[in-house]
């Protein structure tokens, strides 16, 4: 089969399971989070946890509840990784003191930016008790506040957005529990490995030593691409044969990450009552995810190039895998982003720089897309001298404050940190690349952390100590600061009435709006981002 014809036959069928799976999946997820009962796991969860399941928070203790949750979560994983020498199945693996930090803060802020080894630096029961927890409880973080702003859309004067505690519990128990078991136990009998037994040295046909791994992979690798995390358990992530052997598990793998984020715009549309809205937002999800994955395709198979790529994936499915990685918030590879093309990088780049909103990651990606639509809103309501509304919610001068707080923290993390990374000479010299592809590598790094990606340019020596720190604090704000934002700006929401439509109302389910909407965000992106791109994937060409 022509490498191209497989590129759009692969594309449709992404989006054909994904289009299946949509309405079941966002159903599932909005009797999730609606229903009134409480199972008897959860009931077990809230009473060792001292949690009143009945008491709704307000935006401020959601958020120190958030905030203090991952809080511990990001000391208790440091340490579990500091001291792994003293647990079982550790191999004598250890891990240095500020790799361990930026590595504590990659996994619990769902980015999974791993600037180690994990075959030399994470043992089994580290990756198990500490790495695989916080795939599941960081995936639920972001879900929770994206139902929270919901809730801040459909409700009327109040000042309750949920109680954290009770949709952490939900999110992790009824959706990325079983969900992530019933994929590990399918990537199993595809060959994913799944032991404990250690690591085997053999010796080649060839009289040379290798090392066949072992480990507890299945699982991890069910939740890194379900909850949108992409930390591998082997260095080489979705290429290493034993986290992904074949072309099922590739697609499989990319359907993970995509399903959650894909059917979140159906809950969206039940919970504030208005089906059209889900809709739109899932067409906008869908023309930036098939336009990404399109061009990043036509980019790498019209080329020919096979540099970087696992041959048993082919170009076309390591470009649509690269594209659905990127346009996630997963970061899993199953080829080198290094050696994509000049301007196939760039697509990568762009994919995250948009705000990884195409679904986008578990949670976030809605999240911004709403942050999206209010300042189009924003835009469309200056345009015609009108207040603007938003399913009848006044978007004042608190509201698009806090949108854009939460949509601009991002990009000046990456900006910044690139700007200070290319002039510090300890972190110059950890780029090896030279030209616009070692500016690339800087760029792409610092998108990927502060957009909670995770996926990188190998060719930068990233375990270095300003790249540590200076990625874990760009994962860690780009992280909680727009969190924490976005549920300032559902309790607010969800404190005002509900004004009526008139005929001057915008409204936002049409083509015409969800055309505007495409337009802001490629505008809003373009002008923000084109100059670092020109420095890099665009100079790369020449």
């Amino acid at each position: 089969m022509a490498p191209s014809l497989q590129a759009v036959l692969a594309i449709l069928l992404v989006a054909a399971c994904l289009a299946a799976i949509h309405v079941p999946l966002g159903r599932y997820l909005h009797w999730v989070f609606t229903d009134p009962r409480h199972t008897r796991a959860e009931r077990v969860v809230y009473r060792l946890g001292g949690i009143d399941p009945s008491v709704e928070q307000r935006p401020t203790f959601y958020a120190l509840s958030l905030l203090a949750f991952s809080l511990v979560s990001l000391i208790v994983l440091w340490l579990l990784l500091l001291l792994q020498a003293h647990l079982p199945y550790a191999y004598g693996r250890t891990m240095d003191p500020l790799v361990a930090f930026n590595t504590a803060a990659s996994f619990v802020t769902n980015t999974n930016w791993q600037s180690y080894v994990p075959e030399a630096s994470a043992g089994y029961a580290v990756q198990a008790l500490g790495l695989t927890v916080q795939n599941f409880v960081s995936a639920g973080v972001g879900l929770a506040v994206a139902i929270a702003l919901i809730r801040g859309l459909a409700r009327c004067d109040t000042d309750r957005i949920g109680n954290f505690w009770v949709d952490l519990v939900r999110g992790t128990v009824r959706v990325l529990l079983p969900l992530a078991l019933l994929a590990a136990l399918v990537l199993v009998g595809l060959g994913v490995v799944q032991t404990l037994r250690a690591p085997l040295g053999v010796t080649t046909l060839a009289g040379g030593h290798q090392v066949i791994q072992g480990g507890l992979a299945a699982s991890q690798e069910a939740i890194k691409q379900l909850g949108t995390n992409g930390g591998g358990f082997f260095g080489a992530n979705a290429a290493h044969p034993l986290e992904s052997p074949n072309g099922w598990t590739n697609l499989l793998e990319i359907l993970l990450m995509m399903a959650i984020p894909s059917a979140l715009p159906r809950t969206y549309g039940l919970m504030v009552a208005d089906r059209r809205q889900g809709w739109t937002i899932a067409a906008v999800m869908a023309s930036l995810g098939v336009a990404g994955m399109g061009l990043l395709a036509w980019l790498e198979v019209g080329r020919g190039s096979l540099e970087g790529k696992e041959v048993r994936f082919g170009t076309a499915w390591s470009a649509v895998f690269a594209s659905a990685t990127t346009s996630t918030a997963t970061g899993a590879v199953d080829a080198a982003h290094e050696s994509l093309t000049p301007l196939g990088g760039g697509v990568a780049m762009l994919n995250m720089m948009l705000g990884e909103l195409s679904p986008g990651g578990v949670g976030t990606g809605l999240t911004t897309m709403i942050v999206m639509i209010i300042v189009t809103v924003f835009i469309a309501g200056l345009t015609v001298g009108r207040t603007p509304e938003l399913l009848g919610k006044t978007i004042g001068r608190r509201e698009i404050s806090l949108a854009a707080l939460a949509m601009l923290v991002p990009p000046a993390l990456v900006l910044v940190g690139t700007g200070l990374a290319v002039i510090i000479p300890a972190s110059r010299a950890a780029i090896f690349a030279t030209g616009p592809a070692g500016f690339s590598e800087v760029l792409y790094a610092f998108t990927s952390a502060a957009n909670n990606n995770g996926s990188a340019f190998a060719g930068l020596g990233a375990s270095q100590p300003f790249l540590d720190a200076g990625l874990a604090f760009a994962m860690l704000t780009g992280r909680f600061v727009p969190l924490v934002a976005l549920v300032s700006l559902a309790g607010g929401l969800a404190a005002q009435g509900r004004r009526p439509v008139t005929a001057g109302t915008l409204p936002t389910h049409t083509p015409t709006f969800a055309g505007f909407l495409l337009v802001v965000i490629l505008l809003l992106t373009g002008l923000t981002y084109f100059p670092s791109l020109a420095l890099g994937p665009i100079a790369g060409l020449s």
